[in-house]
């Protein structure tokens, strides 16, 4: 069945809600790695988190009947979005969230949206900027920023260097996003697409992890971190980047980048629901602007409203 052409058009229901499943899947995976880091260094976490994705990947691949693609151009472009996708942006932030607070680390990775108006403009056709697209990416920018606190706010300006690892981390995301619409031209489906791109990206962290965690010499982690690493592989990842990428092909790469204003409302959501925590005014205030923001970049409601002002004048 062949997707409808991404571009500058309002998503669909269907896309709206793989985009709210996977904001809330990514969301998750702050629970998962919360567990894992307490039993195992961070890039041991990625490492396994990606390694595992694809063997989740590749199983089901075969019950499926596929096989794994073999021609050396698409490897190639599996190689550069794992780059852009994972190991650039992880390796970045990680370093960078050392040395700042998590909600500051929030609050620039949420520059991501923005980015991605900017480059696919840049370096597409059919996703041009638009004054509804980009002032709903600034609202949805502000909203977070809202949501996050005066306090991260207000720790902005310190540790620049950590500061520009994280914008630089959201800068390799958003070119991600516009590179990966090419998987969609070359024919290759989004669950292949994938299960590519965690393979690929394994063999690009793999060095690094052994080199920097030097994971022989660890104790074994305890079941709940083995239980964690599982579900953030299985949950976080491999089903994560189905959707992700299906959402590439059918919306485009600012649609799908929207995901990063979501990704704090579901993880606050999921505290409130599952450990208890407890809903600030700031949230509920940073999620309007967020759905503000979003409804700008759709454009839907605000037509009808003016189709209805110009009716009623």
């Amino acid at each position: 069945m062949p997707y409808p052409a991404p571009g500058n058009r309002p998503m669909t229901p269907a896309e709206w809600g793989m985009l709210i499943a996977l904001s809330a899947v990514w969301g998750g995976s702050f629970f998962f790695n919360e567990i894992a880091v307490r039993a195992v260094p961070v890039l041991t976490v990625v490492f396994c988190r990606v390694a595992l994705a694809a063997l989740i990947l590749l199983v089901v691949l075969r019950l499926r009947g596929e096989r794994i693609v073999r021609s050396g151009a698409v490897w190639v472009a599996f190689l550069c979005m794992g780059l852009l996708n994972n190991a650039i942006p992880f390796s970045l932030i990680v370093w960078g969230q050392q040395h700042i607070a998590s909600g500051a680390a929030s609050i620039l990775n949420a520059a991501t949206p923005l980015f991605t108006v900017i480059a696919a403009h840049l370096l597409t056709r059919d996703e041009r900027m638009t004054r509804a697209r980009l002032a709903g990416v600034l609202i949805g920018f502000l909203g977070v920023a809202v949501m996050v606190g005066s306090a991260a706010l207000q720790s902005l300006g310190t540790h620049v260097a950590a500061q520009a690892m994280c914008l630089a981390g959201a800068l390799s995301y958003a070119f991600a996003g516009v590179f990966g619409r090419r998987f969609r031209a070359m024919g290759v489906t989004p669950m292949m697409t994938a299960t590519g791109q965690v393979i690929a990206s394994s063999l690009l962290l793999l060095p690094l992890m052994l080199l920097v965690d030097r994971p022989w010499t660890l104790p074994a982690p305890g079941l709940p971190a083995i239980g964690a690493l599982i579900g953030v592989a299985a949950i976080s990842t491999a089903f994560a980047y189905v959707l992700y990428f299906r959402l590439l092909a059918t919306a485009g790469a600012t649609n799908l980048l929207l995901v990063t204003f979501l990704i704090p409302v579901s993880a606050i959501l999921l505290g409130t629901a599952i450990l208890g925590e407890v809903l600030l005014p700031r949230h509920i205030a940073g999620m309007a602007l967020i759905g503000t923001g979003l409804a700008a970049i759709d454009g839907r409601l605000w037509r009808h409203l003016r189709a209805r002002t110009a009716k009623a004048a």
